[in-house]
């Protein structure tokens, strides 16, 4: 690699790493544990999928959308389930990775893309607002003008400075620059010490204390699941993400099996299980960060912060961070979507529309996997509707239809509405040249056909089947002519 890259991947690395340490505190207090987990999980996952992973620049930590899931299982069993639960989860993921199913995510449409991105960049702004409150309550007076306008001068630097150098990541001076400004006026503002105190030790091996027996597999497994789905569809759809603002391509295979292989350690290891984090991801591609040293530079931060530096980490202002991500999240906004947004066919306008205000609502599993579910009912819609037959009488008397499009479970009706067995002489020929079977409904509705003429005392017979619709045919026995 070139000096210059580098330098680029360890300032960014650190920048991100600055980003990573409230995420992955709130986010553990969220599930109601202590905040060095989602440190430990942190600088595990981070480290490991940037070293092993299918996407370089790519973040992984102790994700939000993980944290959501775990809460009540916190609550109910205690830690140790959850570390077992997170030992589980990691095993579906590498097993998800292993039969290389990673590519199904290939199976996105572009508008549910847009709308994940979307509430995305809604979910990471709104999360900050949480800062400009105090014990449940808005900030007011003096401390709310402290608190808006450290965030502002934080914006500004970000914004600005590219325009006068682009040696450093702008984000990294915007927040070392506000710190050391706050440290230096004795500005009374609330800092990252003030969420926790983050001083601790190495993380320690240990296997979880609990009795290994089926009904605690049957307490574990549900939550095993959902975090592995929820872990394995963010971390793809950031991957294609970063595929998109990198101009490269990565393997998702091979991320699924880092991100698996990363959350055992952690449940090892005492963290918490996570996934790829697109703010902090966003973070480091615009930080100039596209190797894997950027991501092992930002978890490796993370554990220094824990044992040497969390002094000088916990003096940082929250200001600083809130600006940061506020720039996250107007940067991974898709704001070509509003623009083409009346442009595009309205079911795809609504497609985006409903991604994006259900990640908003829910989360990102729920948004995502709704939208597919359009997508697909949108596209059976389409081509349910693109069916038709033309039809003529032979010069022997007999009738032929010509059917063209896709025979499959929404198309039965219009393909059984396109004939007249009452009306058609004794022998009608269906012409499939430009027809293709695809289903067993397609099955049932030629064997529904068949039947309607015989009734009729009439003859069906079938010319130009495809290889595959014979095949498909034939199994089902009803290949004949």
């Amino acid at each position: 690699m070139k000096a210059s890259h580098l330098r680029a991947d360890v300032l960014a690395g650190i920048t991100t790493s600055f980003a990573l340490v409230p995420e992955c505190i709130a986010f553990a207090l969220v599930a109601h544990l202590h905040p060095l987990m989602g440190l430990y999980g942190a600088f595990i996952l981070c480290t490991i999928t940037a070293l092993f992973g299918g996407r370089p620049g790519m973040v992984s930590g102790a994700a939000g959308s993980m944290a959501v899931v775990i809460v009540a299982l916190v609550v109910q069993h205690g830690v140790q389930h959850l570390l077992a639960t997170v030992l589980l989860s990691g095993l579906i993921m590498l097993a998800f990775g292993l039969l290389k199913l990673g590519k199904l995510v290939r199976m996105v449409p572009h508008p549910v893309m847009l709308g994940f991105v979307n509430g995305l960049a809604i979910v990471i702004a709104t999360a900050q607002l949480e800062h400009f409150k105090r014990d449940g309550a808005w900030l007011t007076g003096t401390p709310l003008a402290l608190m808006a306008g450290l965030v502002a001068a934080t914006m500004a630097v970000v914004y600005l400075l590219p325009r006068l150098t682009r040696a450093v990541p702008p984000a990294l001076v915007a927040i070392v620059g506000v710190g050391l400004a706050v440290a230096m006026l004795g500005l009374p503002t609330r800092t990252l010490g003030d969420m926790a105190h983050i001083a601790g030790g190495l993380p320690v091996l240990a296997w979880p204390d609990l009795a290994w027996n089926l009904d605690t597999l049957k307490t574990i497994a549900p939550y095993a699941i959902v975090m592995a789905m929820v872990g394995l569809l963010e971390t793809l759809l950031t991957l294609n993400l970063t595929d998109e603002l990198t101009e490269s391509r990565g393997d998702p295979d091979r991320e699924c099996v880092a991100l698996g292989s990363a959350n055992i350690v952690s449940g090892l290891f005492g963290g918490m299980g996570g996934c790829a984090m697109i703010g902090q991801t966003v973070i480091n591609l615009r930080s100039g960060g596209r190797g894997r040293l950027s991501g092992v530079v930002a978890g490796v931060m993370v554990l220094l912060f824990v044992l040497f530096l969390s002094p000088l980490i916990e003096r940082i202002p929250l200001a600083a961070l809130v600006g940061v991500m506020f720039v996250v999240a107007q940067q991974t906004f898709a704001w070509a979507s509003l623009r083409v947004i009346r442009k595009v066919p309205l079911n795809d306008a609504l497609m985006i529309v409903a991604v994006t205000v259900i990640t908003v609502l829910t989360d990102l599993a729920a948004a995502v996997l709704c939208g597919i579910v359009l997508a697909a009912l949108n596209f059976a819609w389409q081509h349910a509707r693109a069916l038709y037959a033309d039809s003529h009488v032979e010069p022997d008397g007999s009738k032929r239809y010509r059917v063209h499009g896709t025979l499959f479970f929404a198309s039965v009706t219009p393909f059984l509405q396109q004939f007249d067995p009452a009306g058609d002489p004794p022998l009608v020929t269906l012409d499939c040249a430009h027809l293709s079977f695809v289903d067993y409904s397609a099955v049932e509705a030629l064997r529904t056909l068949r039947e309607r003429y015989e009734r009729a005392g009439k003859h069906l017979r079938v010319e130009h089947l495809s290889p595959r619709s014979r095949q498909l045919l034939k199994r089902a026995g009803v290949a004949r002519g």
